[in-house]
């Protein structure tokens, strides 16, 4: 898609982003100059069905989510060929100016808590609804420069109680029993929140929970043993954040918190009290 190049009632502004089968657009609509964020899923191949199946999949379960915290999907586009075969979806979002975690500049301690605080909100809010993200992760965390913080990509998620007829996600931020047996729960979405808290903490990946030393896979206590303290890695993070990150990554669901509101309690007072005491603000951030 070339700047300039019309789409329905939109204009391209710029390229945002691409994967293997999408490409994420700004762009204006030409009524009223609005700005949003355009996902173009092309279906060049039957194998590609998938990935319409999951464009409505993520259409659908954004419909039941509404959340200050979560990226808004507003509209789902499929476009025909002359044998009204489907060739392309087009999904309309909200734009937020700003980066994904994975690409944003390293933040502050009080930042940091800043924003685990909202996503532990998005992640309530799911969970209340029946909506499991099973994903998350630095990439699917956007940060806007002027402070927003928005959950995106329900492309995995799981509504309880439906089917599932695989269970995918990203290996690097994947819980034990997910990895061994499939499972997805809220409790598997808190080792992601984990996961993710102690990658943006630390600049460090836990140790994947699929790893072989010589050939036996690694067992609880292994596992355990080869995570390192957040504190190692950043004197900066309170004794608080770090217990709590630890707490969410135990390799037994059955010792992490049980609800992410418990993990979000914590996150809530601990804000409070480092903002109070440093003033650092998430707001007009310049990158």
């Amino acid at each position: 898609m070339n700047v300039g190049e019309k789409i329905g009632a939109f204009q391209v502004l710029c390229p945002l982003g691409s994967g293997a089968h999408s490409t994420v657009l700004h762009v204006r609509r030409k009524a009223d100059g609005k700005q949003y964020a355009l996902k173009v899923v092309s279906l060049d191949t039957p194998e590609d069905w998938k990935y319409l199946e999951q464009a409505r999949h993520e259409f659908r379960v954004a419909g039941m989510l509404d959340h200050p915290n979560i990226l808004k999907v507003y509209a789902l586009e499929e476009q025909k060929n002359w044998l009204f075969k489907v060739t392309k979806a087009n999904i309309l979002l909200e734009y937020v100016n700003g980066k994904t975690l994975d690409a944003a500049p390293a933040l502050s301690a009080t930042r940091l808590v800043q924003v685990f605080q909202k996503v532990a909100a998005a992640l309530v809010h799911m969970h209340r609804r029946q909506v499991l993200h099973a994903d998350l992760k630095p990439g699917n965390i956007m940060l806007g420069r002027n402070g927003q913080v928005r959950v995106i990509d329900f492309g995995l998620a799981w509504i309880k109680g439906e089917p599932k007829d695989r269970v995918q996600g990203t290996p690097e931020y994947m819980a034990p029993e997910t990895a061994r047996k499939k499972l997805i729960n809220e409790r598997t979405d808190i080792f992601n929140f984990g996961a993710t808290m102690y990658r943006l903490t630390t600049f460090r990946l836990p140790p994947p929970v699929g790893a072989f030393e010589g050939g036996v896979p690694l067992d609880s206590k292994s596992w355990t043993a080869k995570l390192e303290p957040v504190s190692k890695f950043n004197k900066e993070a309170p004794e608080e954040l770090c217990q709590l990150i630890m707490k969410c990554l135990s390799y037994s669901a059955h010792d992490r918190p049980e609800r992410v509101s418990d993990v979000q309690a914590i996150l809530d007072e601990l804000a409070a009290r480092m903002v109070q005491s440093s003033n650092d603000k998430l707001e007009a951030l310049e990158w």
